[in-house]
């Protein structure tokens, strides 16, 4: 018998209460959550990440300093699925970030027309996003997580490249619908929100910035000249800022609102929110929007 298609949520400890919460979620809103499996898949539990914290990586063209306790450095992960079902049967992976609003069986059941990868491209740009992929594991057998994340640090590969699949054959990759990996975008199609703005988390907002800004290697643009001067004289993080409310209070609600039910059904404790919290992980004043929160009915949610 055929295995179950499994659901992957990659995450490190920063974002552990996003990655429960988005794991529920696929659960909740499923028409049969018993045909899938979820599993997350966790930093703390691949130390060659921790191995290579302070070395040096290419990214963007530059060589840049891996930093193990970055908000994203789980995203090497995505690639993950394939080796660790053997190369068998289907795989879902999808960031942290990621909360199901509808049912993802016609997801992980679609025709995927012979193709070994399914994304979405980002806005204006060629390149796809990985942050979700429905993945055909057999086609896939070269993903090899240490062998590929070792070449990122003898300049072999870069994390721009591998993480926008142009390793790819391009020809192997279908395109996903955009409601199935919606960026900061909650409408009537949404199928699966995707909080990607990193600085803009809902359960973020008035905490200190702790993730890498992009760069490119070359260019001229006072940001990235800012960046390049700040991050070398004082630090990845200095200066960097707080986080800042969702231009959307919708999707505060509907994060707050999942985060209570997780409550409510004992998946996440409030000692670890409170944990959390003090973690600098979550906003400091989660339990004040957790109480206020309309329920996921009065949302217009089922």
């Amino acid at each position: 018998m055929a295995s179950k298609p499994c659901i992957f949520i990659h995450t490190n400890e920063k974002q552990i209460l996003g990655a429960l919460v988005s794991r529920y979620s696929f659960s909740r809103f499923a028409s049969d959550p018993s045909a899938f499996e979820l599993r997350l898949v966790e930093t703390k539990d691949y130390s060659l990440l921790l191995a290579h914290a302070g070395k040096l990586y290419l990214r963007d063209g530059l060589k840049r300093t891996w930093i193990d306790d970055d908000l994203q450095s789980f995203t090497v992960l995505r690639f993950t699925p394939p080796e660790i079902t053997g190369y068998r049967g289907r795989s879902l992976v999808v960031d942290p970030d990621v909360f199901a609003v509808s049912d993802v069986l016609p997801l992980i059941q679609r025709d995927m027309r012979g193709k070994a990868i399914v994304a979405r491209k980002r806005p204006g740009a060629k390149h796809f996003a990985s942050s979700v992929m429905l993945l055909d594991n057999p086609k896939l057998t070269h993903w090899k997580l240490a062998e590929n994340f070792e070449e990122m640090f003898t300049f072999k590969r870069d994390y721009a490249d591998w993480i926008t699949l142009k390793l790819e054959a391009q020809d192997t990759i279908g395109l996903l619908e955009s409601e199935w990996n919606d960026f900061d975008t909650l409408t009537e199609k949404t199928r699966m929100l995707h909080n990607t703005q990193r600085r803009t988390q809902p359960w973020k907002f008035g905490l200190p910035v702790d993730f890498q800004p992009r760069e490119a290697k070359g260019s001229l643009q006072p940001r990235i000249i800012y960046h390049r001067i700040r991050r070398t004289l004082f630090g990845e993080h200095a200066f960097m800022g707080r986080y800042k409310r969702h231009p959307d209070p919708r999707q505060e609600q509907l994060f707050f609102s999942l985060l209570r039910e997780c409550i409510d059904k004992r998946i996440v404790s409030e000692d670890m929110v409170r944990d959390e919290m003090r973690s600098n992980h979550i906003r400091h004043d989660a339990f004040a929007l957790i109480e206020k929160v309309p329920p996921l009915a009065q949302l217009g949610y089922a």
